[in-house]
């Protein structure tokens, strides 16, 4: 199954948009209608590539918005833009998320303690090519690390590419430690300082900051995909979370193909990218606590 991407409005601007078309050119939401799974048979999982390596806009689908396109987060009116904190350059791996997956922040997790962060699934892809927005990839899934970002569970899951060309040597957890040396620390680093630059304490694990292994993490997906088709069948209250798809038919927010296309339609066309902010590329020194 392949995918594409239609952009609206300007990069680099608060309207801007990125959203989704399946195989057949309709428009569909990434959040809903791109299946959990590539390859179930062989625990091959889809990821929505939100932002790409060494990229510094905060890109995210948008979870309250029709259809859940991909827009950049806004922040006190401004785009939001994550800081280099030395020695990371913008975000240290393919980052985005499992489609039809939901942490509820209702549900409070067992092994953390606090409710989930209302978005999809995290996920951080390890492999060497550095991928495009919107890109969805076909990844397996080697572990997890319990992420609580100011009192939210926000599970990160680390996977690779099953197109890269060492992903036969990655099967676990271990294999990244032993294959990529200090690959884990500067991720457990990444998240812990990343706010920092912007006034905001570190951030907090569970399990001391101990990665779980493949199995664990995919317990944690299958537990975030049952809290998900809970939200898109109604079974559970999703507050402003916005549910519209073109697949699921037994969602009482499904919709037809025309009907999507009219919410695409009234955004603004595509346009010239506005310029980046300058102090995006600033590195930010800080001793670690």
């Amino acid at each position: 199954m392949s995918f594409s991407v239609e952009q609206r409005a300007k990069a680099n601007s608060l309207e801007f948009r990125l959203f989704f078309k399946d195989c057949k050119g309709q428009y569909i939401s990434p959040f809903h209608d791109i299946p959990l799974y590539a390859d179930e048979a062989n625990g091959i999982f889809n990821m929505i590539v939100e932002v790409p390596r060494w990229t510094n806009a905060k890109m995210e689908i948008a979870t309250k918005d029709p259809l859940n396109p991909i827009k950049q987060d806004v922040k006190k009116g401004k785009l939001r833009y994550v800081a280099n904190v030395f020695p990371h350059k913008g975000y240290i791996w393919n980052y985005g998320a499992i489609p039809q997956t939901w942490e509820n922040p209702s549900h409070i997790d067992e092994n953390t303690g606090f409710g989930g962060d209302n978005d999809p699934i995290d996920v951080c892809d390890i492999g060497s090519k550095v991928c495009e927005r919107g890109e969805v990839i076909k990844v397996k899934v080697l572990g997890t690390l319990a992420l609580i970002d100011e009192g939210e569970t926000d599970w990160k899951i680390m996977v690779i590419n099953v197109e890269d060309p060492d992903a036969a040597l990655y099967n676990d957890i271990e294999d990244v430690r032993r294959l990529k040396p200090n690959y884990l620390e500067s991720t457990v680093d990444w998240f812990r300082r990343y706010k920092v630059p912007d006034g905001k304490p570190e951030n907090q694990f569970a399990f001391d900051a101990e990665f779980k292994n493949k199995d664990f993490a995919i317990e944690v997906i299958k537990c975030t995909h049952a809290q998900w088709k809970a939200l898109v069948t109604k079974n559970t209250d999703g507050g402003e979370i916005n549910c519209t798809n073109t697949t699921v038919h037994d969602s009482p927010f499904f919709c037809k193909p025309n009907d999507a296309q009219v919410i695409v339609k009234a955004t603004p066309p595509c346009g010239a990218a506005d310029p980046i902010p300058v102090d995006v590329d600033k590195w930010y020194y800080y001793q670690k606590n």
